[in-house]
């Protein structure tokens, strides 16, 4: 289990179906190591600090493995950071994550908090509005993390879980699932 690459990516405003749209969902994997402080990475951003970011939500992941499934789906390759995420990582099942787990990736440990549930942007990113109910059928949602210890992160570095959740704590596939029956 490692990093692939390490993504940031500050707010823009684009053009979307005739109107003006701030989002930071395109990132751009960077060279060297990136600090994990805050709520954040260092260089990275959030257009709209309601409903991304924040403390459950500090870093997102996104499996190399799950690219692979997107790019046999859809016949086009992807490259890291496309879907928004701050670390692409491989060899990693994200999706069988569990909630509370902690893993240590570079310096930092982190912990997994939840699945993400895109919104609109992730559409905006792939040119595509309805690629968002697609993303959400596929159960392949990525995980975020909370920063429990600051650190940084690098391309190469190894992923290591050091903590498993508490029992009976629930996937993120099952926690993403439930969330989409609930919402739907």
């Amino acid at each position: 289990m490692h990093v692939v690459s390490v993504n940031v990516g500050l707010p823009r405003v684009i053009e979307w179906h005739g109107r003006d749209v701030e989002t930071a969902i395109w990132k751009e994997p960077i060279e060297g190591r990136v600090a994990v402080r805050g709520v954040n990475l260092v260089g990275d951003g959030q257009a709209d600090r309601r409903v991304h970011g924040g403390v459950a939500k500090a870093v997102y992941s996104y499996a190399a493995e799950d690219y692979a499934w997107w790019a046999d789906t859809l016949g086009r390759p992807f490259t890291p950071g496309t879907f928004g995420e701050n670390l692409t990582l491989a060899g990693v099942d994200l999706s069988g994550a569990e909630i509370g787990s902690r893993w240590r990736i570079g310096t930092a440990l982190l912990e997994i908090s939840q699945p993400r549930f895109p919104c609109f942007k992730l559409g905006v990113r792939m040119g595509d509005a309805s690629f968002v109910p697609e993303f959400e059928l596929a159960a392949r949602f990525g995980a975020y993390f909370r920063i429990v210890e600051e650190g940084d992160v690098g391309a190469g570095d190894a992923v290591e879980l050091v903590a498993a959740a508490p029992r009976g704590a629930s996937t993120i596939r099952e926690v993403g699932i439930a969330g989409l029956r609930r919402a739907g």
